[in-house]
């Protein structure tokens, strides 16, 4: 009897201290998985508080980097920028900043030309990176895209260089001129020789002037404050008018036509300017004895009816290569010619300016040797019309002027209807 008892009670002092073990060993387990470690701390890296809030309202491209160069934080536009990719930072100049700045502590900044993502046609895209330490651990990154700023800076470089350039010609030939005139004081044909030159650069630098006032005040493509309904009939004849010399000493024929009682909302003058810039250049590039077309016609859009006013003629046309610079500031597609038309290579520049701050847009057709067709395409204004009435209109065409309408490969000066010749 007393030796059972001896054994319940070994036995009961064996499972007590078993238990006790057992508890030891739980805790300790435990402690050693909440004590941190050289893994935790790469893997799970905490942003100092408020730094997340921050960064999300940057405009920069954001990066934080970890002691071990793993993206910790990173905003949507660094990923658009290619500066992150699986989780690393992907530029190796940015990388070896923040390597820097973590060893030393110091604030770096640099600009760098990076290759743009999903082009190929090798296009740089320019950044300015900075890269200071945030905390103990991390670093941060900002980078800010340039490329825009570049480029509005080379615009304007490149139109000071050549508002400067074109200015120089036309004063530098009346200087000339004024001393031939000087010279030639007692000879009365050669003053009145050196006088008509003298006229025609005055002309152009006149010219020169008031283009430049006009493009400054419609290339910023603001909405127009001023708007007033103006009818496109009275455009298209004021255009007409102001070519209407030039076309007769080459003669060239002026037929307008299209649909009637038309009308577009903006500003009469800066509409009439753009389009009258359009005839001129028909006229000047289209050769004696061929004709220039003026149509107008309505047209359906989603966002509500367009009038289109197309420009055609039978000029040298416009190789594919310079279709993208016609409209660009001071590019001339033959030089030469323009210099002998008096041209400043400004006026299809004010014409894609106009039309943009009237909501509109301007287009280009063209075949070397074929001749060029401009079209202005602008929301209209004034009474409406149902579907109806606008399903007659087109069922009383033709069925080639109705194929040649809905062609965007046709030029639309077959499609002129009954147009009313203009000597």
């Amino acid at each position: 009897m007393d030796v059972n008892a001896a054994v319940a009670a070994a036995a009961a002092i064996a499972g007590v201290l078993t238990g006790v073990i057992a508890m030891l060993a739980f805790r300790w387990s435990e402690r050693d998985q909440n004590r941190p470690t050289r893994t935790s701390l790469h893997t799970d890296p905490v942003l100092p508080p408020g730094v997340d809030t921050v960064l999300s309202v940057l405009r920069s491209s954001a990066v934080v980097l970890d002691e071990a160069d793993a993206v910790v934080k990173a905003s949507s536009a660094a990923y658009a920028l290619g500066l992150v990719r699986g989780g690393k930072l992907a530029v190796e100049p940015m990388l070896q900043m923040a390597r820097d700045t973590r060893r030393d502590g110091e604030i770096r900044q640099v600009e760098l030309d990076l290759p743009r993502r999903g082009t190929g046609r090798g296009e740089a895209l320019a950044v300015s990176a900075r890269v200071a330490p945030l905390g103990s651990r991390l670093v941060l990154l900002l980078v800010e895209d340039l490329t825009e700023a570049r480029r509005i800076e080379a615009v304007r470089r490149d139109f000071v260089a050549n508002v400067s350039h074109e200015l120089k010609t036309p004063v530098g030939a009346l200087s000339l001129l004024s001393e031939a005139v000087m010279d030639a004081s007692d000879d009365p044909e050669a003053v009145e020789r050196f006088a008509g030159r003298m006229q025609i650069e005055a002309t152009r630098l006149t010219n020169l002037v008031q283009e430049l006032i006009d493009l400054s005040r419609v290339q910023n493509d603001d909405p127009l404050d001023d708007a007033e309904p103006v009818r496109v009939e009275e455009l298209v004849a004021e255009a007409v008018d102001r070519c209407r010399q030039a076309a007769g000493g080459k003669q060239i024929t002026m037929a307008a036509g299209g649909t009637a009682d038309l009308r577009v909302r903006g500003n009469r003058g800066q509409l009439a300017a753009a389009l009258g810039n359009l005839v001129e250049n028909a006229v000047n590039y289209s050769p004696a004895r061929t004709r220039v077309g003026i149509a107008a016609r309505r047209v359906a859009a989603p966002g509500g009816d367009l009038v289109e006013i197309a420009v055609t003629d039978q000029g040298i046309g416009i190789s594919e290569k310079d279709k993208e610079r016609v409209f660009e500031r001071f590019y001339r597609v033959d030089p030469a010619r323009s210099r002998a038309t008096g041209g400043t290579g400004l006026g299809l520049a004010i014409v894609k300016h106009v039309v943009a701050s009237h909501g509109g847009e301007v287009t280009v057709w063209s075949a070397e040797g074929q001749g060029s067709t401009f079209t202005l395409r602008l929301p209209e204004a004034g009474r409406a019309r149902d579907r109806a009435q606008q399903r007659s209109d087109r069922a009383g065409l033709s069925d080639e002027t109705e194929r040649s309408l809905s062609s965007p490969d046709t030029s639309p000066y077959e499609t002129l209807p009954a147009p009313e010749v203009l000597p």
